[in-house]
């Protein structure tokens, strides 16, 4: 696998629960629910829906790092990074959350040391909390926090293993893609090249059917469809 790079969503995809719709749940004001719509049906990008829920959160730093500690992850995660490494492929965490969550995690985890690409979290005062993106892009149609499409690089065959609408933009470009939950129906809608999952004991089995020649990615998808994505 040493021409493969695999872009690995976190919440949701290695969690069993999204971890920030677990903070908004436990920390929020419920009006966070709303804007949680607002971004579901396409009328604002994640972004903006992230900067304001995570201004409604009131929790202390103790209450955070306890929270982060009680998140579960699936328990063939790290195997399958060894695996995949073993054979020479290149992998990164790349979320729309929050790094200082998932470096916790995965260190309480015991997972081998990965580049994580994801959105900061600063404190306002001792129980606020603003949430900020260096991964963003101006040129980002979908509006995301972290433009993951960023994240792909050049030469390399892309593998991208995520469950959601995070996910679907950069899944549009890439080589081939393991999709959990709503990816995977958006991939078989959109004929992306796909395999099914729930779990990470089942990828090693899936590696075999990652493609040995592939036409570019960029083609896979119909430019009206495309386009009709990004502008959702």
């Amino acid at each position: 696998m040493m021409h493969w790079h695999i872009v690995c969503d976190f919440d949701g995809t290695i969690t069993r629960t999204d971890v920030i719709d677990s903070i908004l749940e436990r920390f929020a004001d419920p009006s966070w629910e709303a804007i949680e719509e607002e971004w579901l049906s396409g009328q604002i990008g994640s972004r903006e829906c992230l900067s304001r829920q995570l201004a409604l959160v009131k929790a202390y730093p103790a209450q955070l790092l306890e929270h982060f500690d009680s998140v579960e992850i699936d328990p063939a995660f790290s195997a399958f990074v060894d695996l995949v490494m073993g054979r020479g492929a290149t992998l990164d965490i790349v979320s729309d959350g929050l790094e200082q969550g998932i470096a916790r995690i995965l260190s309480r985890n015991d997972c081998p040391l990965l580049p994580i690409i994801a959105n900061g979290l600063r404190q306002v005062d001792q129980d606020s909390w603003r949430i900020v993106f260096p991964y963003a892009s101006d040129a980002c149609r979908a509006a995301s926090g972290n433009c993951k499409c960023k994240s792909t690089p050049q030469g390399k065959r892309v593998l991208v293993i995520g469950d959601g609408k995070s996910d679907m933009c950069v899944a549009s470009t890439a080589d081939f893609v393991f999709a959990k939950n709503s990816l995977a129906d958006y991939c078989e809608r959109n004929g992306i090249p796909h395999a099914r999952f729930d779990a990470f004991a089942e990828l090693p089995a899936l590696l075999a059917l990652l493609p040995q020649s592939i036409t570019p990615a960029v083609t896979r998808l119909p430019l009206e469809q495309q386009e009709l994505f990004h502008h959702v």
